[in-house]
C-alpha cells in the first residue's frame, strides 16, 4: 500500500470508499458518527481543492483508503475537556480516515505517510467507533481528552509526537 494526493478523478472512489465505511460503522454499532451522508460532498470537494486530500492505493492504483492531513491549529481542538494536549507545539490533524474494508494495512500506510510529513499528529474519533479507537490506540497515540466538532457532539482526541518513540 503507497500513499498519494487525490486528484479530482478519484472522487467516485473515494465516495464509494465513504460509503463503505459508514455501512461497516452501522454494523460496528457507530450508527451516528457519520449517519447516512457524512462527510459531505462538498467538504470532500473542498479537500481535495486545497489538497489536503489523500487515497491509499494498492500496486494498481487503485484507491482502498482516504484521510485529509491538514496542516496547522484544529477550531475544534481549541478546548479540551477531562485532559490536556501533550504540548502547544505545532501539529498536523487527520480527518476523515476511511477504508473500504478490502485491504489491509491502510490506517498503517497512512500513518506511515502522515508521520513522515509531521513529528507531532493529532486524531479524534467517535466514542462509538470502536475500531478506529483501537487502530488509533495500537499506533502509539495517546488519549488526551475530549473535544467536541462542530455540531456539539464529543469526540476522543489523540496525540502522537515522534519524540515519543512511537515514529
Amino acid at each position: 500500500m503507497k500513499v498519494r494526493q487525490a486528484r479530482a478523478e478519484d472522487r467516485g472512489a473515494i465516495l464509494a470508499i465513504y460509503a463503505a465505511a459508514r455501512r461497516y460503522m452501522k454494523r460496528s454499532g457507530n450508527p451516528t458518527q457519520w449517519g447516512d451522508h457524512a462527510p459531505e460532498e462538498a467538504l470532500i470537494d473542498s479537500d481535495l481543492a486545497r489538497g489536503c486530500n489523500y487515497v491509499v492505493v494498492d500496486g494498481q492504483d487503485r484507491p482502498h483508503g482516504v484521510f485529509a492531513l491538514i496542516a496547522g491549529e484544529d477550531p475544534t481542538y481549541r478546548v479540551i475537556e477531562g485532559g490536556g494536549w501533550l504540548d502547544d507545539a505545532p501539529y498536523s490533524t487527520l480527518h476523515r480516515v476511511a477504508s473500504d474494508g478490502s485491504a489491509h494495512g491502510v490506517f498503517a500506510a497512512c500513518l506511515d505517510f502522515c508521520a513522515a510529513r509531521c513529528g507531532n499528529l493529532r486524531i479524534d474519533t467517535h466514542p462509538d467507533n470502536r475500531t478506529m479507537r483501537h487502530l488509533i490506540e495500537k499506533h502509539g497515540f495517546v488519549r488526551c481528552g475530549i473535544i467536541h466538532v462542530a455540531d456539539g457532539s464529543p469526540r476522543i482526541a489523540y496525540q502522537r509526537r515522534a519524540r515519543d518513540g512511537s515514529v
